[in-house]
């Protein structure tokens, strides 16, 4: 039997981690004979509540589960481990800005940051908690010794959004469709790319033939989902986002499919004009040895600009915490 990959998880208790942690205790994110470990991290007030979630997972008997590590102390969740899926955060409420928001947020990464020098020399870390781009941001300058290709921020639930709109407008199943992108920010602003997409073998263009459809409401249908789902349900996403979460680790451990990419917010190199260092979504292809943004794409100057408007967001949001980054 292999070593264990040990997994810290924040905000353990949480909605989105419930839906989370069974998935990975029976082996969907890292393969049917790969033992885990699962270092669950929380907030005081909400430890008796996790308490009731490990029984819970202990209740499943899952096979490669080795161990679950409860705590409320950042630098033992993350003491040793090869993922941290950082998905605790503070929630927008009523009438709270989005400025309001990643402010609020900016401390807890600050600390988290700090920790994660704790972590294994391996670690990779995914940020699923919003506002996913920035808080990627805080937490990557609060541990300048992990390497730039450790850091992403959570845009494959946008990325997999896009698949099932494309698949279900043009009359195929998801697995047809290829090469789709999120570019930018985790937000309103991002720009689910077509232009590129591939269905069956064809283009997204010439599978669809809807241009109007794909110029408009496929866009604004992946940029407003999350609002939908919170509008549907009256709640956020919970179970699409640890769905989204999974596929995402299984993506950067195993690679993508031959010929395919995916979607993640990454460490910007100043490809496609994007500021270096900036924590913004590519068109990404990954293989177990690791990964890079694919390059040479050829962007039409509507493309250009969606791209340019989601990262002077990112801009913008990176002056409000600047004072965090030092």
């Amino acid at each position: 039997m292999a070593e264990p990959v040990k997994v810290a998880v924040t905000g353990a208790a949480g909605q989105l981690a419930y839906n989370l942690l069974f998935s990975i205790g029976a082996g969907d994110a890292f393969g049917p004979e790969q033992p885990v470990v699962l270092r669950l991290l929380e907030i005081p007030p909400a430890m008796k509540a996790l308490e009731g979630v490990a029984m819970e997972l202990e209740d499943c008997a899952f096979p490669l589960l080795e161990e679950v590590v409860l705590t409320d102390d950042p630098a033992e969740a993350f003491a040793g481990v090869h993922w941290a899926l950082l998905v605790g955060s503070k929630p927008r409420t009523k009438g709270m800005e989005r400025s309001d928001l990643i402010r609020e947020n900016g401390p807890i990464f600050v600390g988290q940051g700090k920790a994660l020098r704790k972590a294994s020399d391996a670690v990779r870390i995914l940020v699923v908690g919003n506002p996913c781009n920035t808080n990627c941001l805080i937490a990557r300058h609060s541990a300048p010794d992990i390497p730039d290709d450790r850091w992403f921020a959570m845009t494959r639930l946008d990325h997999n959004r896009a698949v099932s709109l494309l698949a279900r407008k043009a009359g195929v199943q998801v697995s047809d469709v290829e090469r789709v992108t999120i570019w930018g920010n985790h937000s309103s602003t991002q720009y689910p790319d077509h232009h590129h997409a591939r269905i069956g073998g064809l283009s997204a263009v010439e599978a669809i033939q809807d241009e109007e459809w794909l110029r408009g409401e496929f866009l604004r249908s992946v940029q407003q989902r999350g609002a939908q789902v919170i509008e549907a349900r009256g709640k956020s996403s919970a179970a699409s986002a640890a769905s989204a979460a999974i596929d995402h680790v299984k993506t950067f451990t195993r690679g993508t499919l031959p010929g395919d990419w995916t979607s993640a917010a990454v460490v910007s190199d100043g490809s496609y004009d994007t500021p270096e260092g900036l924590i913004s979504s590519f068109p990404v292809r990954a293989s177990p040895g690791g990964w890079e943004i694919v390059s040479g794409l050829e962007l039409n100057d509507e493309s250009r600009g969606k791209i340019r408007a989601s990262v002077e967001e990112l801009e913008t949001e990176r002056s409000l915490v600047k004072d965090l980054l030092a």
